[in-house]
């Protein structure tokens, strides 16, 4: 069976790595899914996504002239999932709020810590 860009195919998980999940396609090819590939929110652990042995429906992404294959299982996962996950928008007036009321408090806390070292309130 060739692989094609474009086209899902089932997989099964190889190996995992911290940058991503080597997938055996059919006819022996093996992929990789990068890690920013493997789901719709940030994904800090493979593992907790894939597991060795599982069989996962990947897409091609890219096929290089080495004959690496690039995979995704993002790409087909519906995107809508990914808007529902994110943080909501502040206005530029709410963001400059926090991020003052955050720098107000870390400077205060460096001058606590100074303070108790016998520096900052003694200059």
């Amino acid at each position: 069976m060739s692989i094609e860009v474009g086209s899902t195919v089932e997989g099964k998980v190889t190996g995992i790595t911290k940058f991503g999940a080597f997938v055996e396609l059919p006819g022996g090819d093996t992929g990789l899914v990068h890690i920013s590939e493997v789901a719709n929110t940030y994904v800090k652990d493979i593992s907790n996504f894939l597991k060795q042995d599982e069989t996962v429906k990947v897409k091609v992404i890219k096929i290089g002239d080495d004959g690496k294959i690039g995979l995704s299982i993002k790409q087909l996962e519906d995107p809508s999932d990914r808007v529902e996950k994110a943080a909501p928008k502040m206005s530029f007036e709410d963001q400059m709020s926090k991020f003052m009321k955050e720098s107000t408090e870390k400077m205060q806390d460096l001058r606590n810590r100074d303070a108790k070292r016998g520096g900052y309130n003694n200059r």
